[in-house]
């Protein structure tokens, strides 16, 4: 599975950036999709995840009700549209998947297989 994450940029807060995620390789509704950011000097953490099918997700409280991570209607991508940004949620963001047959989400680093290259985004107070 390769992974190509792209959308991330230079904003104010209180903006807003949708990022992308375009899956290529095993079938894409195997996959359970995920994204993480890490700030300089932390830990990567966990942001928000989708099940294979869509229809669960789940959030970092820091981005519940402003963040919504979501199935692409183009085939094979996943998107996390970030609303009201803060300048906290500056860092490098990263999208994961795992093959699995588990209709769940998923939290944790070491629960992901593959990994995008990551895209940078930064917000400015």
């Amino acid at each position: 599975v390769q992974l190509q994450a792209s959308g991330g940029g230079l904003v104010q807060a209180g903006d807003s950036l949708r990022l992308s995620c375009a899956a290529s390789g095993p079938t894409f509704s195997s996959l359970v999709m995920g994204w993480f950011r890490q700030a300089p000097g932390k830990e990567r953490e966990f942001v928000a995840s989708v099940s294979r099918s869509g229809g669960s997700t789940d959030y970092t409280d820091s981005v519940k009700g402003r963040f919504t991570v979501s199935r692409g209607k183009a085939r094979n991508t996943v998107l996390l549209q970030m609303n009201s940004l803060k300048p906290e949620d500056t860092g490098v963001y990263y999208c994961a998947a795992r093959s699995i047959a588990f209709s769940g989400t998923l939290r944790s680093v070491t629960e992901y297989a593959y990994w995008g290259q990551g895209t940078q985004v930064t917000v400015s107070s």
